[in-house]
């Protein structure tokens, strides 16, 4: 089948492994930062998704010996996918609400991830024992009206 002179571009991306340290959720902060300034989409919430995600990932979903993953992708609607995946599956993060109508202890960060996405949720792998959380955020460029 002739394409004729169509041309197709990629959905910018960046994805890295990192260590499941409190080292490691700083630094997917400020490689996440990096890459957004280098795609000229720099946001603050943004950062504050990956960094929440990349702790949570630290706190709840560490298996010793394990990474966790750092993926952003931008897609051509300049909506920006922030996953992290861990290594625990079976340990699915949640917003908790206490039966006194007040918030818990847990799923804070959770509360400021769904503040700040258009949308986030969680997969889950039956065959490997890990999960991956996510959250979209629509990003403006810089020139772009607020």
């Amino acid at each position: 089948m002739n394409q004729g002179n169509r041309t197709h571009q990629a959905t910018p991306q960046f994805s890295i492994l990192l260590s499941s340290t409190p080292r490691g959720a700083r630094l997917a902060r400020l490689l996440a930062e990096r890459q957004l300034a280098e795609w000229k989409r720099e946001s603050s919430a943004a950062l504050h998704v990956v960094a929440e995600l990349a702790t949570n990932a630290v706190r709840h979903g560490r298996v010793r010996g394990r990474d966790f993953r750092l993926r952003l992708a931008l897609s051509s609607t300049h909506t920006l996918r922030i996953e992290v995946t861990d290594a625990r599956g079976d340990r699915v993060p949640e917003v908790v609400v206490s039966a006194g109508g007040g918030r818990s202890e847990g799923g804070r960060g959770l509360l400021i991830v769904r503040a700040l996405a258009d949308c986030w949720g969680v997969d889950t792998v039956a065959v490997a024992p890990c999960k991956t959380v996510w959250a979209e955020l629509r990003l403006r460029s810089e020139g772009e009206a607020r």
